[in-house]
């Protein structure tokens, strides 16, 4: 790929070619979590989602560049950001989230095989972090908010907040398998509040 050319994904299409990509990212999405991304097979995806295979082969190229615009469509369809008017109630409703997600059947297989393949594969691998780049920009308001209302020392950074609520649930499913529940959530992010007022995720001039 040219550097000139757009990242898979990142040209939205309208119209009867957006129902055609509906359709065949569904497929794709359930044949990932089925079976994984080493099968992933376009010919396979093109049949089963009704669309003729020259089309998929012309759009997405690779199984990684569907997977690619699989990730963009995530991003796009995920929640936006709570607004609760507390920290504390914006990143329990963050955690909820990605609990939700991660215990979702569909959901925790089609996560497990993109990070698998991201271990492999450079596009999968970049498509996985501007996913989850756009979700933490989402997401960012609500430390930033946080900050104005006084809950967080200046120079907080917010991805790190956020990230410090979402990887231990990560770490369950994909390390210990302990469960992902109720519990598991908001111990994340007691703990993620108790490292904000301590000022560890201060990255810039704090004040005071």
């Amino acid at each position: 790929m040219s550097s000139e050319e757009p990242a898979p994904g990142s040209v939205r299409p309208g119209g009867r070619t957006a129902r055609i990509r509906e359709a065949v990212l569904r497929t794709a999405g359930d044949l990932l979590a089925e079976r994984g991304f080493a099968t992933l097979d376009l010919a396979e995806i093109a049949a089963a989602a009704g669309v003729g295979k020259t089309t998929v082969y012309r759009r997405w190229g690779t199984p990684a560049g569907l997977v690619a615009d699989l990730l963009a469509d995530m991003a796009e369809q995920s929640q936006p950001r709570a607004d609760t008017g507390s920290l504390r109630g914006d990143l329990t409703a963050n955690a909820r989230l990605v609990a939700k997600t991660l215990t979702d059947p569909r959901q925790s297989r089609l996560f497990r095989a993109v990070i698998a393949a991201a271990t492999g594969d450079p596009v999968t691998e970049a498509a996985l972090r501007r996913f989850y780049d756009v979700r933490l920009t989402e997401w960012a308001p609500c430390v930033e908010d946080a900050i104005a209302r006084g809950e967080a020392p200046e120079g907080t950074d917010p991805r790190a907040v956020l990230s410090a609520v979402s990887a231990p649930l990560y770490y369950r499913l994909l390390a210990s398998g302990d469960p992902i529940d109720e519990a598991a959530a908001g111990i994340a992010v007691r703990a993620a509040m108790d490292a904000v007022a301590a000022g560890t995720f201060v990255t810039g001039p704090a004040e005071g």
